[in-house]
């Protein structure tokens, strides 16, 4: 134990920290955006969108072995522990960095760093709001602008994003988190020393490639309801009974 607290203590170990961690949240948010896009799939045999099927199946993944929501919770845990390190170590190597340089340069120019680069902190603080919001409306419906329903995910989304500012604040945000997520993956290989000369273009390439991914999964199916292009919520036929513009 003292070694890992030794190895977290130093600098290389905090950027270590924040790459594995950072990759964790990247793989997450991945497999996040693909579930998200079960939006586009069929019904199921009972009319019922498949993003709420797949929405019930994470209540109950595990069983017989494992109750209700255990396995969901040990997964939100683990996120929470992966989110709370990287937020804290970034801070601590953010005021490490302020107390090597107190006084700005007179005249500093970025040479080699990208705006990706020089937005990190920006924009990890945009995606955190963001993510906290995000949670409060869809997960704990705290903040409720549309109607919420439990296990109506599609008409959730739905009602959502037929309100612009909310369509145009996700794409605000998404967009963070692209920018975010490109120089994040790249950086994070760096640390863990992936990079090599003979594979920094595919490197480059995949943080690229997930970054663009993350922004078209994720902005794809609220975009297309919110132009009528996705089915309505009524025409599945599904528990989720809308009247006057609101589900019950």
């Amino acid at each position: 134990m003292s070694r890992i607290v030794k190895f977290y203590g130093s600098i290389i170990g905090k950027k270590a920290v924040v790459a594995v961690t950072g990759l964790m949240l990247l793989g997450f948010l991945i497999l996040h955006s693909i579930g998200n896009l079960k939006g586009f799939l069929p019904p199921n045999s009972a009319g019922e969108p498949d993003i709420d099927v797949y929405a019930h199946f994470l209540t109950v993944m595990g069983e017989p072995l494992l109750p209700d929501m255990v396995a969901l919770w040990a997964i939100r845990i683990i996120l929470l522990v992966a989110l709370t390190l990287h937020v804290v170590t970034v801070s601590k190597l953010a005021a490490h960095n302020r107390r090597a340089r107190p006084v700005a340069y007179r005249n500093h120019k970025h040479v080699a760093a990208s705006l990706p680069a020089r937005w990190m902190f920006v924009t990890g603080g945009i995606i955190l709001t963001f993510l906290i919001i995000h949670l409060l409306q869809f997960t704990t419906g705290t903040i409720d602008p549309t109607p919420i329903v439990y296990g109506c995910v599609y008409s959730n989304l739905y009602y959502a994003f037929q309100k612009w500012w909310i369509l145009l604040f996700y794409i605000g945000a998404l967009s963070m988190v692209g920018l975010h997520v490109f120089h994040g993956a790249w950086s994070a290989f760096q640390t863990l020393g992936i990079d090599n000369p003979d594979r920094n273009r595919k490197l480059r390439g995949f943080a690229l490639g997930a970054a663009a991914f993350l922004v078209i999964g994720f902005l794809s199916l609220p975009t297309l309801m919110y132009f009528d292009v996705m089915k309505h919520p009524n025409a599945y036929g599904e528990s989720c009974v809308v009247s006057d513009g609101r589900a019950e």
